[in-house]
């Protein structure tokens, strides 16, 4: 790492214990209300993959998996706006509960479009399961059902979640600070 990685420092904000708990806690109420239904997860890629493993664990009642992944461009402080698909989904959700989940939601915009995709396939319903909600950074209009933290600010990294590719491989959450000059993220 360069200079810059110099002045990053990490601040821990959730512990792999309150991590697991919380992690738990959702699953245990997502069983409770899918009981009995044909559940799809869907995992926004990249950074769900290791809150997504964790979650389906301690899921108590039987699910299918799959991925999607969009890309917002633009700084990797602010987004465009402009949503592309990178990856679609490969089974059929017609029908189907789906469940998106991801490892941060912020401005809502990437998921506002993704919904908008799925709700195109005709899933019997949609909805949302995030590890962070950062809810004060909301543009679009987007409901979370499942929240594990909130967090109001700072570029969040660790248990999968990156800044700038790294990080991922640390198994707390921290904020990030000193990146780019602000700590905003």
């Amino acid at each position: 790492m360069g200079t810059a990685a110099m002045t990053e420092q990490l601040v821990l904000l959730y512990s792999r214990d309150e991590i697991a708990r919380r992690v738990r806690e959702l699953a245990a109420a997502i069983s409770a209300d899918y009981a009995g239904k044909d559940l799809v997860l869907v995992g926004i890629l990249r950074g769900v993959f290791v809150f997504l493993a964790d979650l389906i664990r301690h899921l108590t009642i039987p699910v299918v998996v799959d991925f999607i992944g969009a890309a917002s461009y633009g700084s990797r402080a602010e987004t465009s706006g402009e949503v592309t698909i990178t990856k679609g989904l490969q089974l059929p959700i017609t029908g189907r509960d789906v469940l998106l989940v991801e490892d941060i939601e912020d401005t809502g915009i990437t998921l506002q479009a993704i919904w908008n995709v799925l709700e195109d396939q005709g899933p019997r319903s949609i909805k949302v399961c995030t590890l962070i909600d950062k809810r004060e950074r909301r543009l679009a209009d987007v409901q979370v059902e499942y929240v594990g933290f909130n967090v109001p600010r700072g570029f969040i990294v660790g248990y999968g979640i990156d800044y700038a590719e790294q990080y991922r491989y640390l198994p707390d959450i921290y904020r990030l600070e000193g990146v780019g000059g602000h700590d905003e993220g």
